[in-house]
């Protein structure tokens, strides 16, 4: 028998909205970060290090090691796992230091 947290407590959330991740269509709940939609969707790398490319998400999940930045809304730098999902949000990967157009 498998019961969420949500069950438990008989908590009765907003129903689910949608966001996008790279154009995808993703469910995300209420309460719900960023971080969080995505890794439910399956998508656990939203963002490439600057050098070499390496994927990257979630790793500390308290906004402390800045691993989860992803463009959200068109504003690069955003840690994912401390913005709240908005319903109709749009995500994307987010290459580098997410400010590839300016030389810094």
């Amino acid at each position: 028998m498998a019961r969420t947290p949500a069950d438990l407590v008989r908590a009765e959330p907003d129903p689910p909205f949608e966001i996008t991740f790279d154009g995808r269509t993703v469910t995300a709940l209420p309460g719900q970060t960023v971080a969080a939609a995505l890794w439910a969707a399956g998508i656990l790398a939203w963002r490439t290090t600057r050098y070499g490319g390496r994927p990257r998400g979630v790793f500390c999940g308290i906004g402390q090691c800045y691993d989860c930045l992803a463009t959200v809304n068109g504003e690069p730098n955003r840690r994912a796992c401390l913005v709240p999902a908005r319903p109709g949000d749009a995500i994307t990967t987010q290459e580098g230091h997410g400010r590839a157009g300016l030389a810094v």
